[in-house]
């Protein structure tokens, strides 16, 4: 699948690449940001559904759904790349059923460098095929998409920076 839009984030985190991979392959852990109720998930909060192998491998499926402005929200990711300690990448299964990023391909590189390593968080996405949706995404997608990769890059640091402490 081809999609129109991106964002991504670079940081370097004080941990080596095969810790932080550790960190970052749990999908649980990845996603807390969308499991608390914040003001950019209108404070609501997706739950998670895995299968036995909870997102730990090429072809495990992740599930997420809840309930925002009165609508019912959710989406399939599918494990599409797994290489530790360097690369993992997940996208959507089917037509999520979001409000302001339709079908989506969300993944992170790492790259060591000595003590540390260099985390790029990316999401490549299109807009939701309702007209709404196409609405809403143009005036929000961007924004969210920032924020979710911003939030995983931020929370990584913050539990590395503990370690180092």
């Amino acid at each position: 699948m081809t999609y129109s839009y991106s964002a991504q984030t670079v940081v370097n985190v004080a941990a080596s690449a095969e810790a932080l991979f550790d960190y970052l392959d749990d999908q649980a852990r990845l996603g807390s940001h969308m499991q608390k109720p914040s003001m950019m998930m209108l404070r609501r909060r997706m739950s998670y559904g895995f299968d036995e192998a909870q997102g730990r491998a090429v072809g495990s499926v992740i599930r997420m759904e809840g309930n925002i402005l009165g609508g019912r929200l959710s989406v399939e990711e599918m494990i599409v790349e797994r290489q530790p300690p360097t690369r993992k990448v997940w996208e959507t299964r089917g037509r999520p059923n979001l409000l302001v990023i339709g079908a989506y391909r969300m993944g992170f590189e790492i790259n060591a460098s000595g003590e540390s390593s260099r985390l790029r968080v990316f999401i490549d996405y299109n807009h939701p095929s309702s007209v709404t949706g196409q609405i809403l995404g143009g005036m929000f997608g961007p924004i969210y998409a920032r924020w979710c990769v911003d939030r995983v890059a931020k929370d990584a640091i913050s539990r590395f920076q503990a370690d180092s402490q």
